[in-house]
């Protein structure tokens, strides 16, 4: 039983015999830093039940607890909040608990599988900084998840048809001279992205033609012969033409094996992918389904719609008049093909942008309509966009933030920055190469990750490459540190067996009570699907350990118990360091 749970009933317990009350609910909090205690019971909640002062109510169930509960040795009630003092006992027998486990806080998968999506890439131009965001947060959350105690199971769906990927392919075929990755030296996925831009500089040329032959703007745009031109192409891959399937099988592979490489770069993988062009026409035998259950109705021109507007919503299509789909229609079929494919999937999250949030409630809604259990258990893990100084950024005009540059790019900004504060002084050439990059992607990830998903980020790479404050190499250098004195720990014959000490000086009692937390945050952080939660705790954890560091002797004090303790204490703080960061999918150096 937990410390809040067994404090949880005894405060009850306390209640009835003092008030012959019935309390429902206990609210604790971390007890404020000026004052004593290790954590708090907040009184106002229970003058719902209890009529008096809550000074005086306090007071007595404090005095209860002292003559209680073992783990409580004193209290303090200050206005409505009873800080209670617990005993260092507790907090040493936690500690030997958790000593020699190296999972601690994380639990083994178990029950039904979680379906996590992200990335979903457009095979037309490389991935950008949207994208960065999106595969960070999607992976971290299947991470995350995983801890939990759920096992996962990580996808996306490419986008690999449709007007925009034979918009590339149309330019390629005009302009491109038959050049390929290996002619030109370029990442598959940049060099169908240049066509994507191309395409989009010769349309606008065109526009201007037509409108200054007297078309108007709106005309000129649907006319302009190289749009015609790739809608007439996509007929053709509709239709299964040989001579366009081949070329979009081509270039689609070059942009496959460019993203391999991205993902590679940034540490994300998947377990299974879907392809557009397979699942494109998927959900129409669903739609009948639902007329005959009476989920859908059918206008006079045969169109196929669902009438939300009980919920609020409004009358959504799900087959035009033709029979032809629509995106609802594709994301109902592959969301039940998924399960088909995936049978002990309960649950599914997609990692999609907040523009998309109308969209996957009524997805959502549909889907229950239909009669799908596991439809309860489905949620949009909505997240804003990311900014830079610059402003706003635009894939069809070339001004998006490369992913692969950004990533090059932090390295380079870390290395620079650690030259300057001289962090790696000492290691060989190849070892700062290579903490570069471990330092840059973690300013990277770190910065977004620290981020609610929902909040829209300015994204700043030096104020990110930061070694002090709220930032991933900060972190990281806390890390290496505790190393360092685990080396020399090690040299000096120090061991964490001999950790047999009685009393706690108040900033290992602080460090203990924040390594306590780990567990119930990692819950929490699944359950709101959160990877700021992990983030925000670990960056704590590390100010915790810096006071520690700061304010007490660990490798220099006499006692050998008490030094052989903090050794094992600050072990234990490294371990869930990089167990945290592991979770965000970020490394951590061994050196600094």
């Amino acid at each position: 039983m937990s410390l809040q749970q067994t404090l949880t009933t005894e405060v009850k317990k306390a209640i009835q015999t003092i008030y012959q009350a019935e309390l429902t609910a206990v609210e604790f909090q971390a007890t404020r830093k000026e004052f004593e205690g290790d954590i708090t019971v907040v009184v106002f909640p229970m003058l719902r039940v209890v009529k008096g002062n809550p000074v005086q109510i306090g007071t007595q169930i404090g005095e209860y607890l002292v003559e209680h509960v073992a783990e409580v040795t004193a209290f303090n009630v200050v206005k409505g909040f009873l800080n209670l003092v617990i005993a260092d006992d507790y907090y040493l027998d936690f500690f030997k608990g958790i000593q020699a486990d190296e999972q601690f806080g994380t639990k083994a998968p178990e029950g039904k599988a979680v379906m996590v999506e992200y990335s979903s890439p457009n095979t037309n131009k490389p991935l950008h900084l949207g994208h960065i965001r999106n595969n960070l947060l999607g992976y971290a959350v299947a991470k995350i998840i995983q801890a939990s105690g759920k096992k996962v199971y990580k996808t996306q769906i490419i986008n690999d048809r449709g007007i925009h990927i034979c918009k590339s392919m149309l330019a390629w075929q005009r302009f491109g001279n038959n050049e390929t990755p290996e002619s030109t030296g370029l990442k598959g996925d940049k060099l169908v992205g240049n066509y994507y831009v191309r395409f989009d500089k010769e349309y606008k040329e065109e526009i201007k033609t037509l409108v200054a032959s007297g078309k108007t703007k709106d005309e000129a745009k649907k006319e302009a012969p190289i749009l015609l031109a790739a809608q007439d192409m996509l007929r053709k891959w509709e239709a299964g033409d040989d001579e366009v399937v081949t070329l979009w099988k081509t270039m689609n592979q070059w942009v496959y094996d460019g993203f391999a490489v991205t993902y590679k770069n940034l540490g994300v993988d998947f377990d299974s992918l879907y392809y557009e062009s397979n699942t494109y026409l998927l959900g129409k035998d669903n739609i009948d389904e639902g007329l005959e259950k009476g989920v859908f109705f059918k206008k006079e021109d045969g169109s196929v719609w669902c009438d939300l507007t009980d919920e609020g919503l409004d009358e959504k299509l799900v087959l035009r008049s033709d029979g032809t789909a629509v995106y609802m229609t594709q994301d109902i079929g592959t969301a039940i093909q998924r399960i088909k494919d995936n049978p002990e999937v309960g649950g599914m999250i997609y990692t999609v942008g907040n523009e998309q949030d109308y969209h996957f409630k009524v997805l959502f809604l549909i889907l229950k309509k239909l009669g799908y259990d596991w439809a309860e258990n489905l949620f949009h893990l909505s997240y804003g966009m990311v900014d830079l100084p610059s402003g706003k950024m635009k894939s069809r005009e070339g001004t998006v933030v490369d992913a692969d540059d950004l990533i090059t790019e932090m390295a380079t900004t870390a290395g620079a920055i650690a030259k300057e504060l001289g962090k790696l002084d000492g290691l060989s050439e190849d070892e700062k190469q290579n903490t570069y990059s471990i330092i840059g992607l973690a300013a990277l990830k770190y910065y977004i990750l620290k981020v609610d998903p929902q909040k829209r980020i300015l994204f700043n790479p030096e104020e990110s490459v930061d070694f002090q404050g709220n930032t991933g190499p900060y972190i990281q250098f806390a890390y290496a540190r505790i190393q360092s004195i685990q080396r020399k720990a090690k040299e000096l014959g120090i061991t964490s067996s001999n950790v047999a000490i009685t009393n706690l000086h108040p900033k290992e009692k602080g460090l203990l009570k924040c390594i306590q937390e780990y567990p119930d945050v990692i819950q929490l952080a699944a359950e709101k699907h959160s990877p700021a939660l992990i983030a925000n705790y670990t960056y704590d954890l590390v100010k915790e350990f810096n006071s520690f560091y700061q304010q007490v002797q660990i490798l220099g004090i006499d006692n050998e118990a008490e030094k052989a303790f903090r050794v094992a204490l600050s072990g234990k703080v490294a371990q869930v360091i990089k167990s945290a960061f592991g979770l965000l999918g970020i490394d951590v150096p061994e050196r600094m």
